[in-house]
């Protein structure tokens, strides 16, 4: 099928409006990334300062949703929308991104662009995501268990790899470049957190994290993005921007990921910039054109309306 329609900033913004939406920077970017890991370790220092259950929690729930935030800083990467140079870009999102949660910038970055070229379209490499939707609910709450007892992170990123061992399949040199990233930066992680007597803490504040809270965050920033919105001749449809709360940006949706509609008609503003977009894209009465969802709340309800 034909690659879907795309829209000239030019004929949306004047030149003034447009010049600071499309400007990227090093400085902002890293400053993103440096608040990602701010988090992290304060939710990890509030664990150790004060050990219980509740804090645990919290402390779970704030560094899955900062590990998406490094997936969504690498997807911003992968766009080369981190830098205005494309070798700091990728030296962001390789090392900086992808590398502690086992990712890779230059793989992800022709899958996803294809996702972008053909939305909701065969071509689409992403449609199995949003192509079973909407679902009932109590398929929704078995998704939900199996995420955070690391069920899903198990399926995903464990078994393939002893599969993998098993049948004696060598690994590519970009499998190779990869884990190499992962276990130098997770080396790092365990070096540092180990000399200052925290031995337990990877595994108890980064794995536990990765394989439970993020996962299911994932999968809500999937659905948010693109279930139910169907097949759509104007651009403006082919994803759905859902309004965030503080709460909500803290926990499920960091770094402006919520605002996908305009991220899928204007693929390379930063995403530092998504915010000030939607807001001028209000303005001008963009909104009925568009996906907007109320809440995640609202979002979910309209995702798993399928009778039982």
């Amino acid at each position: 099928m034909p690659a879907v329609q795309r829209i000239a900033p030019k004929t949306i913004f004047s030149d003034d409006e447009w010049a600071p939406l499309a400007k990227r920077s090093t400085l902002r970017a890293l400053g993103c990334v440096a608040h990602a890991y701010a988090l992290i370790i304060a939710a990890g220092a509030l664990v150790i300062v004060w050990p219980n259950p509740l804090t645990y929690i919290l402390a779970v729930t704030i560094i899955g949703a900062r590990q998406l935030g490094l997936a969504i800083l690498m997807h911003d990467a992968a766009h080369g929308a981190l830098s205005p140079h494309q070798k700091v870009n990728d030296w962001i999102g390789q090392w900086l991104c992808a590398g502690p949660i086992g990712t890779d910038v230059l793989r992800y970055r022709p899958y996803h662009l294809q996702h972008h070229r053909f939305t909701e379209q065969p071509e689409d490499p992403d449609l199995g995501l949003s192509r079973p939707f909407p679902i009932t609910k109590g398929s929704f709450w078995r998704k939900v268990v199996r995420d955070l007892t690391g069920q899903t992170f198990y399926k995903q990123r464990i078994a393939p790899s002893i599969q993998a061992f098993l049948s004696g399949k060598q690994p590519t040199k970009e499998m190779d470049e990869t884990a190499l990233r992962f276990w130098v930066t997770n080396g790092i992680i365990i070096g540092v957190t180990t000399v200052l007597g925290y031995w337990w803490a990877w595994f108890a504040l980064w794995l536990v994290p990765f394989a439970t809270w993020q996962q299911l965050i994932t999968r809500l920033r999937n659905i948010a993005e693109h279930a139910c919105v169907g097949k759509h001749d104007d651009p403006f449809r082919h994803a759905r921007t859902t309004l965030a709360n503080p709460l909500e940006r803290l926990l499920i949706a960091p770094y402006w990921v919520h605002y996908h509609s305009e991220h899928h008609v204007f693929m390379h503003v930063p995403c530092y910039r998504l915010e000030q977009l939607h807001g001028l894209l209000m303005e001008k009465g963009f909104a009925p054109r568009m996906a907007i969802a109320e809440s995640y709340p609202a979002m979910l309800r309209v995702a798993t309306s399928k009778a039982a």
